[in-house]
């Protein structure tokens, strides 16, 4: 029976399986994931307080400034960077206690350029949703068959995945996920890799009235395979 926690993953495996083009599942999660942090954290939620202890000692990512930024909900960032700035200013100076305090602030500054509030709450609820695809792989007769369409797995995703399922998995259940996983990759990256090779022969004089055939978007669809897909660009 499908739980309401099941739900989006499998909305995403079968999306990718019916439109291969949406790329890796994971990645539509944390897409779908990125855009309701966003809703959120720029909606009523921002003035809660225990949320804007969290924003304030966090902050945020270039990334996720510029999403916010052009949402242009300005009063709501402002607000943020207010109280965000206080707590800056507090690392800038360093610890009032004694101690090398010039040390303390460039460790404090360095850990701020690491860290973004909504950038944790994704990557925390994204391994969930990973955990929860390698629980149907080995509960629910079905979700192999949705799991064996996806056209693919971003790398980063797929040593999670492995990486999750390797620790919790029963040794049968493992070894049938990764033999399909691998599978997955395998084949898509030797047609990418082909895809590639014809993208950079289509620049000698020689390939000129050779067509393009699936080459023209490959060296995007790399990158999307070696480093994931968090835009959906």
């Amino acid at each position: 029976m499908e739980q309401i926690y099941t739900i989006p993953v499998n909305e995403a495996f079968e999306l990718v399986s019916e439109k291969p083009e949406c790329g890796c599942p994971f990645c539509v999660l944390y897409r779908k994931l990125q855009e309701d942090e966003l809703d959120i954290i720029l909606g009523a939620s921002m003035m809660e307080p225990d949320i804007r202890i969290k924003t304030n000692e966090q902050g945020f990512c270039l990334d996720h400034f510029g999403m916010m930024l052009g949402r242009k909900r300005m009063l709501g960032i402002g607000l943020m960077m207010e109280s965000h700035l206080d707590e800056v200013k507090k690392k800038l100076n360093g610890p009032t206690v004694l101690g090398n305090k010039r040390a303390a602030a460039i460790s404090a500054l360095g850990k701020l350029e690491e860290d973004c509030y909504i950038c944790s709450r994704i990557n925390k609820n994204l391994s969930a949703m990973i955990a929860t695809a390698v629980y149907l792989f080995e509960s629910d007769p079905e979700f192999p068959k949705r799991f064996a369409k996806a056209p693919y797995f971003c790398l980063p995703h797929y040593r999670a995945m492995i990486d999750y399922a390797s620790k919790k998995m029963g040794k049968r259940a493992f070894g049938d996920l990764y033999e399909t996983a691998h599978g997955i990759e395998e084949k898509y990256l030797t047609e990418l890799r082909s895809d590639v090779s014809w993208f950079c022969k289509k620049f000698d004089y020689r390939y000129d009235e050779e067509p393009w055939y699936n080459s023209k978007d490959s060296v995007q669809r790399t990158v999307k395979f070696l480093s994931g897909d968090p835009k959906g660009e």
